[in-house]
């Protein structure tokens, strides 16, 4: 199972992949992807980022003035340091991103790897999906031999809390089909689609460079 560093780090890595950014926008970025699931502090982004710097996976590549910064006034009073991500780490982010396993399948990872799976092959996708729900499964079943076990020695709201718990197992578990039939509708629809033929290399001059003209404005 991978450390929440590790998943912060390639978080950081996948986000820096867009542009660089200082701190204080790259934690607004993190926070919007990974919300739902952890609460991101500074206490924890820039030790991160400091880790990252010194495997050489970012690098600080220019320093904003605190007056051009557009952090809050009581964040804006120090210059802000931008981060851009370097070669080798879009390489050890693109290795990870399309790397299925059980790191992918746990909570926190599952929810890093959902984030950026525009980044990952069809296959991987699947595979992570597929791997999600095997674990939910399991715990859907954790779960109801737990509570068919306990219901005559616990009170009822620690019954409740059990069934809870449950019935959000087995929605994610609903959620999950929908996502895979998706990606494996998607997949036969890519399979089925006829290839385009090659444009005739002796056809009018003026129709290929309108055709082209076209194609850009769509």
């Amino acid at each position: 199972m991978a450390k929440r560093h590790d998943v912060l780090e390639f978080a950081v890595l996948g986000v820096l992949t867009d542009s660089p950014l200082h701190g204080y926008e790259l934690r607004k970025r993190l926070s919007a992807v990974l919300g739902p699931f952890r609460a991101l502090s500074y206490g924890s982004l820039y030790p991160c980022l400091r880790r990252l710097q010194a495997k050489g996976m970012i690098a600080e590549v220019d320093v904003t003035p605190a007056t051009e910064s557009s952090a809050p006034p009581l964040a804006a009073r120090r210059a802000r340091v931008v981060y851009a991500i370097t070669g080798d780490g879009k390489e050890l982010f693109a290795t990870w991103a399309n790397q299925p396993g059980p790191e992918a399948w746990e909570d926190e990872g599952f929810a890093a790897h959902l984030a950026f799976f525009s980044r990952t092959e069809a296959r991987v996708r699947l595979r992570i999906l597929e791997g999600r729900r095997s674990r939910l499964e399991e715990r859907v079943d954790a779960l109801r031999d737990s509570l068919a076990r306990s219901r005559e020695r616990v009170d009822a709201y620690t019954l409740q809390l059990q069934q809870h718990g449950l019935d959000g197992a087995e929605r994610e578990v609903r959620w999950l089909n929908e996502l895979i039939q998706h990606e494996r509708d998607s997949g036969e629809a890519s399979a089925a689609a006829p290839s385009t033929p090659d444009a005739s290399p002796t056809g009018d001059a003026s129709i290929t460079s309108g055709a082209s003209i076209n194609n850009e404005e769509q």
